[in-house]
């Protein structure tokens, strides 16, 4: 048992270690890379990706994907900034409006999902071509957003001192994960969740809601993607219709690397976070050097994506030996 708990918590302690290096190894390599600075606009930089990722996590636990979630998120931005400029909305009711939009969005392909049998790839795959339709016929173009209330909240955030300040994207993206750790690990719908993924047929014979679970994970999912695009907004003051192309692929990426197993039934809120950790920093390495082709982050990436795919496959070829 013990053989068997060590092997299946290797995909974390790997995680870990990689970011272990690669932040050693930079800091060493380049002044001022440890300096609170940089690690505050690492926590700034990718705090909607981790937010999405975590969502992303609670989809491939339960052995579904979403390919949605980049569109979503980039529909939710336009939204958002419609009913602030366009229509004159109050900032926190825009803001729930579009939480509700990508719930209701994540959960209706959910139900499509469970109701018809369709394999999620399908469906979220016309899911994301449907909510990027959406985004440019909301507008075709980026929208600014100014607005005193908006500016406020941008602006707003735990100061640290020197100048730094944790700003929201950053308390909003830990708090996200302290919820995503609580409902995993704590609750009988993240238990529900675990066992979606490991077998359907034996949840359903222990009498878990199954079809009720897959449609709230993808609702949570769908929230999650509205929930960064909400945050990308803040930060850079605009909704864009082509926001967040790929980002879907960077979500399961850090959820792979942070040892989800892809086929379901497994896998850790904390690694996704370590996972979004280490893809920040590898964007970071590439800004400190300057002199590198922006091509070599998605070839990094992709790297560690194989690697972590190919462990993954290791171990569960010795767990069935054990």
């Amino acid at each position: 048992m013990s053989r068997l708990l060590s092997s299946r918590l290797l995909p974390l302690f790997a995680t870990a270690l990689v970011l272990l290096v690669l932040f050693a190894g930079a800091g060493w390599h380049y002044e001022h890379f440890f300096s609170a600075r940089v690690v505050l606009n690492l926590f700034k930089d990718r705090a909607f990706l981790g937010v999405i990722a975590l969502g992303m996590t609670f989809v491939i636990v339960s052995g579904g994907i979403d390919l949605s979630v980049g569109s979503v998120m980039a529909c939710s931005t336009v939204l958002l900034a419609t009913l602030i400029m366009g229509m004159g909305w109050p900032v926190p009711l825009a803001m729930l409006v579009t939480l509700g939009f990508g719930a209701a969005f994540g959960g209706a392909q959910g139900w499509i999902i469970q109701a018809y049998r369709i394999p999620a790839f399908l469906v979220t795959l016309a899911g994301l071509f449907l909510a990027r339709g959406l985004a440019f016929m909301l507008s075709p173009r980026s929208l600014e957003i100014r607005h005193a209330v908006y500016t406020d909240i941008g602006a707003r955030g735990l100061p640290l001192g020197d100048g730094l300040t944790f700003t929201l994207g950053p308390i909003v993206f830990v708090a996200v994960l302290a919820a995503a750790i609580a409902v995993a690990h704590g609750t009988r719908f993240g238990r529900t969740v675990y066992a979606l993924g490991g077998s359907e047929s034996s949840a359903a014979l222990m009498g878990l809601p199954v079809g009720r679970t897959r449609i709230a994970v993808y609702a949570l999912c769908g929230a999650g993607a509205a929930l960064g695009g909400i945050l990308s907004t803040v930060a850079l003051g605009s909704g864009d219709p082509t926001r967040g192309t790929g980002l879907e692929l960077d979500a399961i990426a850090a959820a792979v690397i942070g040892g989800t197993v892809l086929s379901g039934g497994r896998g850790w809120m904390v690694g996704t976070f370590l996972g979004v950790l280490i893809l920040g920093t590898i964007k970071t390495i590439l800004d400190f050097e300057g002199s590198l082709d922006p091509a070599w982050l998605r070839i990094a990436s992709g790297g560690l994506l194989l690697g972590f795919i190919l462990l993954q496959k290791l171990i569960a070829i010795r767990a069935r030996d054990i």
